[in-house]
């Protein structure tokens, strides 16, 4: 392949991991965020100034970024996550932009809006693979743990899934920290395959975008997540030479799924063999109806 397609396949692995983690907080656990890029850019300084300033491996900076990502997640959701609905989502909006001005502003540390140059190239097209495979597979297991039945439980309903028994609070907060640590790790691998990072990459816009491919793939859908993020990052990068026009297309997909798959391309549906049977199944059935 040439340097574009693995450049491009490079940045698909990472942007699917970040929607793994936000597709686990919104989809699985039902907590609507607008703040995730904040945890993104937490992974990614993290990473360079591991790197750059202390000479630090890139791998044990790559967890260290997703872990303060984490640890971070969890001492925002402790006060936050006791808002429901709307409110934690403007939360969640106000505590993204604050992460991207700490960083803006703490010039001694992260240089401020100027960016962070020369971070050493180490995201290469085995390392973002490798970081997807693992995750997902991880991912994969928890949403069908007992951890991810309590996460559907306090989508489902709330108040019900607390009159129960399930502590729902410490799973929101559980499910917040898990989010941050995949945004973080994606994060920290933005910044291996940039070599330069800006607090404007990291800002609602970006939060905006995760969102909107979770919604696209389908919430409660780790396979639809996943294919919907190679979708709209395929159709951001094949339409690139119109940049014109590039976010246009982007938004008429958007908008064309929700008007015609309003729950999303695979809705609460993973992307199993049982499940493509059936919907060859279900177009036989309705190609003999017409027939008839």
């Amino acid at each position: 392949m040439g340097g574009y397609a693995i450049g491009i396949i490079t940045l698909l692995a990472i942007n699917c991991i970040a929607a793994m983690g936000v597709s686990l907080f919104t989809g699985f656990t039902g907590i609507f965020t607008l703040g995730h890029a904040g945890y993104m850019a937490i992974g990614a300084y993290t990473a360079a100034i591991m790197t750059i300033q202390y000479g630090i491996h890139w791998l044990p900076a790559i967890l260290a970024g997703g872990l303060l990502a984490m640890i971070i997640a969890y001492l925002i959701g402790l006060p936050t996550l006791k808002l429901v609905g709307d409110y934690y989502t403007i939360a969640s909006l106000g505590l993204g932009e604050a992460i991207r001005l700490i960083i803006e502003n703490w010039n001694s540390v992260t240089r401020g809006a100027r960016g962070y140059p020369g971070i050493d190239n180490f995201t290469s097209l085995p390392v973002a693979i490798g970081f997807l495979i693992v995750m997902a597979i991880g991912m994969f297991f928890l949403v069908n743990s007992n951890f991810g039945r309590a996460f559907k439980a306090c989508r489902d309903d709330y108040v019900a899934a607390s009159l129960l028994g399930f502590n729902t609070a410490r799973y929101r907060v559980l499910s917040l920290a898990i989010s941050g640590f995949y945004c973080g790790i994606s994060g920290a691998l933005l910044a291996g395959f940039m070599s330069f990072i800006q607090p404007i990459m990291f800002d609602m816009a970006k939060s905006t975008e995760l969102v909107s491919i979770v919604v696209f793939g389908g919430l409660g859908s780790m396979s639809g997540c996943l294919l919907g993020t190679t979708i709209l990052t395929l159709v951001t990068e094949v339409f690139r030479p119109i940049s014109q026009y590039r976010m246009l297309i982007y938004g008429l997909v958007l908008v064309l799924v929700m008007v015609f798959r309003p729950e999303g391309l695979l809705g609460t549906n993973e992307l199993t063999p049982s499940f493509i049977k059936s919907l060859f199944r279900r177009k036989k059935k309705i190609t003999a109806e017409e027939a008839a």
